[in-house]
């Protein structure tokens, strides 16, 4: 029997499938599984870089970038297809600074992967696109993290539904005011 909250699964929790892409993008964290999809994208030919994003993050050492690259260096990733942008703060700026690294590098990526949490692909696609030129497709692959929320248990405890509920909102709060404009394109 279907619940009520069917239509929030479906639109939080998604994955697309994979397409040979010009960089994966990771949008931050301190969840080493983010850069273990990665590294097995990576692997497959996916993609010939990986972008990791984040600046200091207060769980970690370090920043989230270095954390996750050297998350990439142990699963054997050479170090020259992992760029560095360690200065973002949130997701805004994971992407808005992913796309400056690109810009510098001589990269202008068609398509790119996305490697994030699962209850934060919908809110990571968004901000991607609207911080990423609109030709830019995007292919998201997400991670099930180490809080273990996934599609099927979100609903079955209060933290959880905390997070995916927080994710949801902030979708709402961020997103509305581009509503207009991606109507015009």
């Amino acid at each position: 029997m279907p619940n009520p909250f069917d239509c929030i699964t479906e639109f939080m929790f998604f994955e697309t499938d994979m397409q040979p892409s010009d960089v994966i993008l990771i949008p931050g964290g301190s969840h080493p599984q983010l850069m273990e999809r990665a590294a097995e994208l990576y692997r497959q030919g996916l993609a010939p870089y990986i972008l990791p994003s984040g600046g200091s993050n207060p769980k970690l050492q370090s920043t989230e970038w270095a954390f996750l690259r050297e998350v990439g260096l142990a699963l054997g990733i050479p170090d020259s297809a992992i760029l560095k942008e360690d200065q973002a703060k949130n997701t805004f700026e994971n992407a808005r600074y992913s796309w400056e690294v690109l810009q510098r590098q001589g990269i202008r990526p068609r398509k790119a992967i996305l490697a994030c949490k699962s209850y934060h692909a919908r809110r990571a696609l968004l901000t991607y696109q609207v911080e990423f030129p609109t030709d830019v497709a995007f292919y998201i692959s997400p991670v099930t993290d180490k809080t273990q929320t996934t599609k099927d248990n979100w609903f079955l405890d209060e933290s959880k539904i905390h997070d995916v509920m927080s994710e949801l909102t902030k979708v709402g709060q961020y997103f509305k005011h581009h509503i207009p404009n991606w109507a015009k394109r």
